[in-house]
């Protein structure tokens, strides 16, 4: 079974030729060497490019183990692409199984300390070396947290091109689910988007699955590369941030949750070194609260949502399925895969009670910023009476601007505005059907 993912082929094609690495980035799994290997290969065969002009080498294969070695691997792209007169495609799968080779030739006590990390050779710089090369297109993957940390980007700083690649949206769920609509949704919301969960057929096959990639995969992963001795605060913080996608939260909060779990404290800066490794690992993407009408950034309170809704229920045995905050989830996932920033909003309004004056906060789900514009979203599983409606856009009519406020309900219903220029639309057709809102 293939899924089209459009829309990372339409943004390799735009990077290409541009004079830089183009680093693929995202969750373990996801489809990342598929996507190049495979999708993208074909889509430029098809345009013609020869298959000798693909220079392709997966580090993970034991017959490709001495290409580890930077140096090795660097002189293998050097004798595929000869032929100068000939444009080449190099994809270079798992880059971070490459190590780091010392210089032999350097007298390491003519090197002072704080330089001696120069001494080695890696990755970074052959292929910083390789991109001169003008007939060369250079595509890196990498699939354990130390490729899908950070630090892949920031070495390769205005050098780099980053696309990050998601878990399966549930448009191209959809085009492979063979189900009714409003069936896939409640299937996706369940199971989530890592394409071999949606290719399993078996229930229980699927479960399993998803349970043994979250212990065996991303757990393994972050415990390794921070040397971890005690992964139990992990394991209850991920708990506790699983349990409450969606929530405003900070570390102090999360270290007396996770405490809570536990029965033993921990502390804010551990909690604070942890969180910076789950989203290092994009286990867990967060957002910022931003005050609307003073249009300023709260410190140190943000909300936690997971990567895969799929991952989140397995890890929570599929017990905590609450539809509102599962759909929250999908949502802001479906704004940042469309490439949008995304903060969480908040209206102070104050009030006359009792002849005394009251000031209450009012929470906008997201804020997308789209340039000089911003659109206000709010999620509701309904707005089917009076009183929730009134509810669920109390706080976009009091935002004291005149942005583009809308109400993504649980359901198919076409686009419509009510008398306030707010606007309501069926999650369904949200996620489908992208052109309808304009973003």
């Amino acid at each position: 079974m293939v899924i089209k993912r459009d829309r990372y082929i339409k943004d390799l094609l735009s990077k290409r030729w541009n004079g830089k690495v183009k680093i693929i980035t995202g969750i373990r799994r996801c489809g990342k060497s598929f996507l190049l290997s495979t999708l993208y290969k074909e889509y430029l065969k098809e345009e013609g490019v020869a298959e000798e002009c693909f220079v392709e080498i997966a580090l993970d294969r034991n017959a490709n183990v001495k290409y580890r070695n930077p140096n090795e691997l660097y002189e293998y792209i050097l004798s595929q692409t000869q032929d100068t007169s000939k444009q080449y495609y190099v994809f270079i799968d798992e880059i971070q199984l490459s190590y780091k080779v010392k210089n032999v030739d350097v007298d390491v006590k003519m090197v002072p300390e704080e330089d001696r990390e120069m001494l080695y050779t890696t990755f970074y710089d052959i292929l910083n070396d390789l991109m001169s090369r003008n007939n060369l297109d250079i595509y890196v993957t990498g699939s354990n947290s130390k490729m899908l940390s950070k630090d892949i980007v920031t070495n390769f700083r205005d050098r780099g091109s980053e696309i990050r690649v998601y878990p399966l949206s549930f448009a191209e769920y959809y085009s492979v689910a063979g189900l009714e609509k409003a069936d896939a949704l409640e299937e996706y919301l369940m199971y989530g988007g890592m394409p071999l969960a949606v290719t399993e057929k078996d229930e229980s096959e699927k479960r399993k699955y998803l349970v043994g990639l979250h212990r065996n995969v991303y757990i393994k992963d972050i415990v390794e590369r921070y040397h971890l001795k005690d992964d139990e605060v992990l394991d209850a913080l991920i708990d506790s941030l699983y349990s409450a996608v969606g929530s405003l939260t900070n570390p102090h909060n999360l270290a007396n949750a996770a405490g809570t779990l536990m029965k033993r404290s921990t502390s804010d800066h551990t909690i604070k070194n942890y969180l910076d490794y789950l989203e290092d690992a994009y286990l867990f993407v967060s957002t910022k609260r931003y005050d609307i009408k003073g249009k300023r950034y709260f410190e140190n309170t943000q909300k936690y949502y997971a990567m895969d809704l799929g991952l989140r229920n397995a890890k929570l045995n599929f017990r905590q399925q609450e539809k509102s905050h599962l759909m929250e989830n999908m949502i802001y996932l479906e704004l940042i895969r469309r490439g949008y920033s995304v903060d969480v909003g908040v209206v102070e309004v104050t009030r006359v009670k009792d002849g005394k004056k009251q000031q209450s906060q009012y929470e906008v789900d997201f804020i997308v910023n789209t340039g000089n514009e911003k659109i206000y979203i709010q999620s509701a599983l309904n707005v089917d009476t009076k009183e929730k409606q009134e509810q669920e856009t109390f706080s976009l009519k009091n935002s004291g601007d005149f942005f583009r406020k809308i109400v993504i309900v649980d359901d198919n219903t076409k686009l419509w505005t009510d008398e306030n220029g707010i606007i309501y639309i069926g999650v369904l057709p949200f996620l489908l059907e992208e052109s309808g809102l304009g973003f």
